[in-house]
C-alpha cells in the first residue's frame, strides 16, 4: 500500500488508515498547507496546523472509522471532485482535491459532513 495519494481516491483510503491508527499528522498531511475543512460542523478550519488539531480531537471522539462507499470521481486537469456515501445513507462527504507537482494528490477542500 501507499503512504501518499497516488490517486484522487487513495485519499479516503489514506485517512481512514491513519484516523485508525490515531495519528493526526498524518491526517493533516493529506491537506494542502492552506486546505479548508469544513470541520466541526458549522465552523472552518483553515491549514494544516489547525487541521492536524481538529484532527487530535476528532479520533479521541470516534474510535474507529469504516471505509465508506467512494461516488465517482471527476477530474478536470489537476483537479478533482471525490466524495463517498455516508455509511448511515443520510448524507455524503464531498472534497476538491490537487494533484501536486510530483504527481500525488492532497486536499485543498473538504466538507466531511453532508446531508
Amino acid at each position: 500500500m501507499t503512504t501518499t495519494a497516488k490517486t484522487p481516491e487513495d485519499l479516503t483510503r489514506l485517512f481512514v488508515e491513519r484516523a485508525n491508527a490515531g495519528d493526526a499528522e498524518g491526517l493533516a498531511a493529506l491537506y494542502e498547507p492552506d486546505a479548508v475543512l469544513a470541520y466541526p460542523p458549522g465552523s472552518t478550519t483553515v491549514g494544516r496546523a489547525a487541521i492536524q488539531a481538529v484532527c487530535e480531537e476528532m479520533i479521541k471522539h470516534v474510535p474507529h472509522f469504516e471505509l465508506e462507499p467512494l461516488t465517482p470521481t471527476v477530474v478536470n486537469g489537476d483537479l478533482a471532485l471525490t466524495g463517498t456515501r455516508s455509511a448511515d445513507g443520510k448524507g455524503g462527504r464531498v472534497q476538491v482535491v490537487r494533484r501536486q507537482p510530483d504527481g500525488t494528490w492532497l486536499r485543498v477542500i473538504d466538507r466531511p459532513e453532508q446531508a
